[in-house]
């Protein structure tokens, strides 16, 4: 019986198998990186919002205290947003005609709140507790970076699961003093393992780290 494929086709077949191969883990590679770039997770991406509110004047320049806009975020599960009337009891007397304040003024003239867009937004199956966080010692910057530095806010980290799950499996990494949460420029000092643990078992911190704590 006649030969029906030559021999250069074993060859041809082991270099398409490869091709293929290469191919396949090419296209893996790619939709990972997709999957984590900024126009899927919009990390580094600072949305339009109705007033170009800028943390890096309210906070770094002028001082104001973290807890002075998010009023509940060391006793509710939400961080809460200022309403308007906190806006102006500054913005009545200064910059009070600013161009860029007209929403704020209308706000708080006509009652209805601005419409802010959300930078960290979780999905709806997804719990997340700021007061338990903050009172364990996880500082704000750890989730929202230098927001102090920020002139608009943009996400600092994708808050996809595994990141959360890497601070639940070793919290000694991140913990810092209770004094030292609301501290922007906080940094982990060389012996943080040391320090962490010793105040993992202080603030009786749990690696929890079960579908249902946060998928509630």
């Amino acid at each position: 019986m006649a030969q029906i494929f030559p021999r250069s086709a074993n060859s041809f077949a082991k270099v398409s198998i490869v091709l293929a191969g290469l191919a396949a883990a090419a296209i893996l590679a790619t939709a990972y990186r997709l999957d984590r770039g900024h126009f899927i997770t919009d990390v580094g991406v600072a949305p339009d919002q109705p007033v170009p509110f800028s943390h890096k004047h309210h906070v770094t320049d002028d001082g104001i205290d973290c807890r002075y806009c998010h009023t509940s975020v060391e006793t509710s599960a939400v961080a809460g947003l200022p309403p308007t009337e906190t806006c102006m009891s500054c913005h009545s007397q200064i910059w009070n005609n600013a161009s860029m304040l007209e929403p704020v003024r209308a706000s708080y003239q006509t009652g209805r709140s601005l419409a802010w867009t959300r930078v960290h937004d979780l999905p709806d199956f997804v719990y997340f507790n700021h007061s338990i966080h903050i009172n364990k010692g996880i500082g704000c910057s750890t989730c929202h970076g230098r927001v102090d530095l920020m002139p608009l806010t943009y996400k600092v980290n994708s808050l996809y699961m595994n990141w959360c799950v890497s601070c639940h499996r070793e919290p000694e990494r991140w913990v810092r003093p209770r004094d030292q949460v609301f501290n922007m420029a906080w940094e982990p000092p060389p012996d943080q393992m040391e320090l962490g643990k010793k105040l993992v078992a202080e603030y009786k911190i749990q690696k929890l780290v079960d579908c249902w704590t946060c998928h509630r």
